[in-house]
């Protein structure tokens, strides 16, 4: 088990091997998800806007009025 000391002001260093098991470089956010009692420490993937931009160019063909009217009810 690693192990790290809270600073007065609430900080942490998350240890080397730590780190390198989910893959954390400078810069990384880190998500944290508390259920009962114990915290899971994740690497937020970076958002990656190109790539969201150039798909959603391709979803304009189920926009059509005809697809608009057949899922309307949904």
């Amino acid at each position: 088990m690693e192990t790290s000391r809270l600073s007065s002001k609430g900080q942490v260093t998350i240890p080397q091997p730590v780190r390198q098991a989910i893959g954390l470089r400078p810069g990384d956010l880190v998500g944290y998800e508390v259920r009962d009692g114990i915290v899971t420490l994740t690497r937020i993937e970076p958002f990656d806007g190109a790539f969201h931009a150039s798909v959603s160019q391709t979803l304009g063909e189920w926009a059509s009025p005809a697809d608009e009217a057949a899922f309307r009810d949904l």
